[in-house]
């Protein structure tokens, strides 16, 4: 399986276990999420520290999403450790749009 959910109190941590999310996973991952966002969950994490490739389709799964909690009063936030993602965030401005973080921990900390 490419996605792990799991959830820590009334946060849901969604892992990408992909070297490269791509369109071919981004109609399934954009799923993930929708559904999270349906039931009500306001609180993610996506972890994409495994990802050393993420291409714009992958991209506009995860804006969607974005806008779609920010209806709802919700958050996404990305966790990113690969050097060459984190050059991406910066030169697409995703690192504007989403908080980022080094580790999930960092990231779970700053929901509180």
């Amino acid at each position: 399986m490419d996605f792990i959910r799991n959830e820590n109190g009334d946060i849901v941590i969604l892992q990408v276990k992909l070297s490269r999310a791509t369109l071919k996973e981004a109609g399934e991952f954009k799923i993930f999420l929708q559904n999270d966002i349906k039931s009500g969950k306001k609180k993610v994490i996506v972890d994409l520290s495994p990802c050393e490739f993420i291409d714009s389709t992958f991209l506009g799964a995860l804006v969607i999403s974005h806008k779609k909690i920010s209806e709802y009063g919700g958050g996404i936030k990305l966790v990113t450790a690969q050097s060459a993602v984190i050059s991406m965030f910066e030169l697409t401005r995703i690192n504007k749009v989403f908080e980022t973080f080094l580790s999930v921990d960092e990231a779970l900390k700053s929901f509180t």
